[in-house]
């Protein structure tokens, strides 16, 4: 049993990742601004923009709540470009961050997994990708304050673990999470595909986003890794290679792109975590 604390565990994406921790045997503690909507672990109000109480939290400085943490799974944020101004949608997203970063740093925990987005990939795609399906391989290309700070949010990252190379930090760049009973909207998108088209029709079902998470805390690398997380198909009935070809026309598809396949290449993920998409809005 691992003791895992985790910012952010009220979201979307993180009841899922709550309950899949706690379904594993992990002892864990929810860091958040909000209520939980369910009992799942313990949790604690926290403003993540002052240094000292997320030290305190990640320290065990808590009353009752105390530590040692063995790992630190940050998913607190503004969750989405366009949701506050910009000017403080980046200083929340990344003073939140540096604050976990660092307190781990100072607390000596080695193992920190964080949501970055696929938003750093170019979305919404106004500028087509370099070749689709898109991977880790080509340098971010931010579009908007939010996934500015996402890149920031990976470089620091990656510095801190240049710093101590004992440190393990993964970011995971989540796409558009999904419950179930978001599904029913999906056989709509077939209508226009242009309306989906800012993240190449993917999606990440939030089961296996948490998936996801989970086997990052498990990894046996070190440094500084990113990962695009998507579920294996888009959530469009038409195939992949056709709505590449109506409306990105001149990006290269690279491999075999198979009837449905995701255009959010999760290889990597599978290659180093073990990620296996056990989901989709086609067999509920």
């Amino acid at each position: 049993m691992a003791r895992i604390l985790v910012t952010g565990g009220s979201g979307k994406l993180g009841r899922a990742v709550l309950r899949d921790l706690v379904a594993h045997g992990n002892s864990v503690l929810n860091l958040d601004q909000a209520p939980p909507q369910e009992a799942i672990c313990p949790s604690v109000k926290i403003d993540l923009s002052d240094f000292g109480e997320v030290a305190a939290a990640v320290m065990g400085g808590i009353d009752e709540r105390g530590g040692p943490f063995d790992a630190v799974v940050h998913l607190a944020a503004i969750p989405a470009p366009g949701l506050a101004a910009n000017a403080r949608t980046f200083t929340n997203n990344v003073s939140a961050t540096y604050n976990i970063f660092e307190a781990c740093r100072l607390a000596g925990i080695k193992n920190v997994v964080f949501a970055s987005s696929e938003t750093v990939l170019g979305l919404p795609f106004d500028t087509p990708p370099p070749y689709a399906p898109v991977d880790e391989e080509y340098f971010p290309r931010p579009e908007s304050a939010y996934s500015l700070g996402k890149l920031v949010d990976e470089t620091m990252a990656a510095q801190f673990c240049r710093w101590d190379p004992e440190l393990r930090m993964v970011g995971l760049r989540f796409s558009n999470v999904m419950y179930p009973e978001d599904y029913a909207a999906f056989p709509k998108f077939d209508s226009d595909p242009n309306a989906r088209k800012w993240n190449l029709w993917g999606y990440i079902d939030a089961r296996d986003g948490a998936q996801a998470v989970r086997r990052a805390i498990l990894a046996d690398f070190k440094g500084f890794e990113a990962f695009i997380i998507a579920n294996a198909d888009s959530v469009m009935s038409r195939s992949s290679a056709s709505l590449l070809a109506e409306v990105f026309p001149g990006v290269e598809q690279k491999g075999n792109i198979s009837t449905n396949s995701t255009l959010l290449s999760v290889e990597k993920a599978k290659r180093m975590l073990g990620y296996s998409p056990q989901y989709s809005w086609r067999h509920q």
